[in-house]
Order: C-alpha cells, then sequence, then structure tokens
C-alpha cells in the first residue's frame, strides 16, 4: 500500500457514490450509459473472484465486497427501477466490439494459463476499454450533464494514481505488472480530452458540450 493506491481507491470510490447519488437524488438515469455499467458489474465479477479463495487484507477485502455491490446496484437502477428514465436509444454501442477482442487477447496474453488468471486478465483489459459506451454517448447526444461529469473526472483521476502507484512500486519493490500498466495507460489516454474539457469548462462553471457527430 502507498499514497497513491489509496487516493486511487478514494477517486474510484467517490466516482462510483456520484453517480449513485446522482441518479437517487433525481430518480433517473439520462446521460448514464447502462452498457458501460454493465462492463464494469463483469470487470469487478471476473476479478474479485479471488474473494472465495485469497485473503489479503480486510481493507482489500471490504473494497471489493463495496465495489461489487455497488456495480450491480447500480445496473439495477438502470434497467429496473428507473428503466423508464434510461436514454436507450443514445446508449447504441455494440459491446461485442469490445468484449470479442478482449476475450480472445486475455487468452493470448496472460501471466499463466489458469481459469482465474485469464478472468483477471480479463477484467484489466475490459476496464481499459469499459468507458467507451459512455464517451460515445456523450459525442452523440452532444452534451453531459455536470454531474456525470464528476464521475467521469473521478473515475479518470483513478486511473492516473493507479499508474503513479505502479510508479512508485517499480522504484520502492522493483515491482511491476505490464498487462496492469499498459490497459491502465490506455485508458487514461481515452480520459485525456475529456480532462481538458473539465478543466476548461465544468471548473468554470459551464456545461461541457461537444460537437455533434456528422
Amino acid at each position: 500500500m502507498n499514497i497513491f493506491r489509496i487516493l486511487g481507491d478514494v477517486s474510484h470510490l467517490l466516482a462510483i457514490i456520484i453517480l449513485l447519488v446522482k441518479i437517487v437524488k433525481s430518480k433517473s438515469c439520462a446521460g448514464i450509459s447502462g452498457k458501460s455499467q454493465i462492463l464494469f458489474a463483469l470487470v469487478f465479477t471476473t476479478r474479485y473472484l479471488d474473494l472465495f479463495t485469497n485473503f489479503i487484507s480486510i481493507y482489500n477485502t471490504v473494497m471489493k465486497v463495496i465495489f461489487l455491490i455497488c456495480a450491480y446496484v447500480t445496473v439495477h437502477m438502470i434497467y429496473v427501477k428507473f428503466r423508464k428514465t434510461f436514454d436507450s436509444e443514445n446508449d447504441s454501442f455494440r459491446l461485442e466490439f469490445l468484449l470479442v477482442p478482449v476475450t480472445g487477447l486475455s487468452f493470448l496474453e496472460n501471466h499463466s494459463f489458469t481459469p482465474l488468471e485469464i478472468l483477471w486478465t480479463f477484467s484489466i483489459y475490459l476496464e481499459s476499454v469499459a468507458i467507451l459506451p459512455q464517451l460515445f454517448m456523450i459525442s452523440k447526444t452532444g452534451e453531459a450533464e455536470t454531474i456525470t461529469t464528476h464521475y467521469l473526472f473521478f473515475l479518470g483521476l483513478y486511473r492516473a494514481l493507479y499508474i503513479a502507484n505502479w510508479v512508485w512500486r517499480y522504484h520502492t519493490e522493483n515491482f511491476y505488472d505490464q498487462i496492469a500498466i499498459v490497459s491502465g495507460v490506455v485508458q487514461t489516454i481515452f480520459y485525456c480530452d475529456f480532462f481538458y474539457l473539465y478543466v476548461t469548462k465544468v471548473l468554470k462553471g459551464k456545461k461541457l458540450s461537444l460537437p455533434m457527430p456528422v
């Protein structure tokens, strides 16, 4: 554990809480990609199967359980409780474009060819692209609610802090995980344009708007 890992976990948890609070308070899922939330639920499910086989610490176990519960509660709210407010027309990203190559890559590039290791690798690769349906939805509608942009900002910040965590671990422990680092960098790159718009618009009180696709 180090400060970057802790701050990354806090940022990740804060992002999820912001999204859940937004849904509950507004009783609406408008502007939220249900497909991205399904992918994140799949990420946590395949990554945290070691809950049943490997105890690391109370902190680690509690965080895993919280992320799992929050992920499935979010999916339930989108597709069941507040389904009438869900914008399925604009949440139209084809998930097979992500799931098929990620599945194939997890079998080809992993640390060891065992079921749990392949599923963990799958979760790492999938997390790096799971936000794409949400970003695609924003680009399709041309704008995003402020609360949704806060969610995306803290989600991106979590990934950036985890990169710092890997750098710290390399310098202090001489340890690095190439799969996790490369996937984290790829995911952070997807947020770069959003970070710029967040700082130049949202933090100045303006609504985040994007050019409408032609």
